[in-house]
């Protein structure tokens, strides 16, 4: 990954991210896909599945197996109408479904994937599922953070407002790359996929590197899950700086940052140094060894 620098001022575009997860082996593991190397974001990084928000996405709403006023409570922000609340809610859903073939909805695995292979031929979400009317299990996923890309962005060209959710795969389904956004896709722990980005064998951008710090301090879905459920996503704004010639990325808590409380584990600041984006302590403090 190259480090450069793009200033964006327009506003932050509406996004949703899954992180899927399960259990193997007796350790967390998260799904990650790699970005084509073509890609306008984050090419050839390993990335959790998700996208912008589609306005047709608010066409949903009601096909939820949770109201509106309820999704809206469980991402916790008050500036938000709870149809938007909701239609993000349903782009989690129809990202993850268009990127891996995971549906979370109540049809059978094995339709699931036949519609996403009908579904990579071309036509749209609402095309391919609105005739079989669905109900979508939007009480599947669960706010886990919420990440604002800054005016000054040291790895993308534009600004999201993305809502990062924490999900268990559903039963009898496995995901998958499409072979156009993302060639390939690897379930990892938590742990390792830090360790294989240290050394350099996966790129990843500051908010997968957090994401999966912040992950690595649970060791189960069940974990992961309650943690998810027992407090409000926190909100994370990276403040960027330039100290002696190294890009550093702050987050809340650290002396750098306006906001003062730390809101996730490991470390607060993230420095541009050996071609990566590395904490002050090293791997171990992403690790929390």
């Amino acid at each position: 990954m190259e480090l450069q620098t793009f200033h964006n001022h327009g506003p932050a575009a509406p996004s949703a991210t899954v992180v899927l997860l399960r259990d193997r082996a007796g350790e967390l593991e998260v799904f990650l896909l790699r970005r084509h190397a073509q890609s306008d974001v984050l090419a050839g990084a390993y990335v959790f599945p998700g996208g912008k928000l589609d306005r047709e996405d608010a066409d949903w709403a009601d096909r939820l197996d949770a109201t509106p006023a309820q999704l809206h409570a469980r991402l916790g922000e008050p500036e938000l109408q709870a149809e938007e609340a909701a239609a993000l809610f349903v782009a989690a859903i129809r990202e993850v479904f268009e990127e891996t073939g995971v549906l979370f909805a109540d049809l059978p695995p094995a339709q699931a994937r036949s519609l996403w292979s009908a579904l990579r031929e071309g036509p749209r979400f609402d095309e391919v599922l609105a005739p079989l009317a669905p109900t979508l299990a939007a009480s599947a996923l669960l706010p886990w953070s919420r990440w604002i890309t800054p005016t000054i962005s040291s790895v993308v060209r534009r600004r999201f407002d993305t809502r990062f959710f924490v999900a268990a795969v559903p039963e009898g389904q496995e995901p998958a790359h499409d072979e156009h956004e993302a060639t390939e896709s690897l379930w990892l722990p938590p742990r390792t996929a830090l360790r294989r980005y240290w050394d350099g064998a996966i790129e990843l951008a500051p908010p997968q590197i957090m994401s999966l710090a912040h992950l690595a301090r649970h060791r189960s879905v069940e974990e992961a899950v309650a943690a998810a459920r027992a407090r409000k996503p926190p909100c994370i704004r990276p403040q960027p700086s330039d100290v002696d010639g190294v890009r550093v990325l702050c987050y809340p808590g650290d002396p750098w940052h306006p906001e003062r409380e730390q809101v996730l584990p490991g470390p607060t600041r993230l420095s541009w140094r050996n071609k990566r984006f590395e904490p002050e302590g090293g791997l171990a403090m992403l690790l929390g060894d």
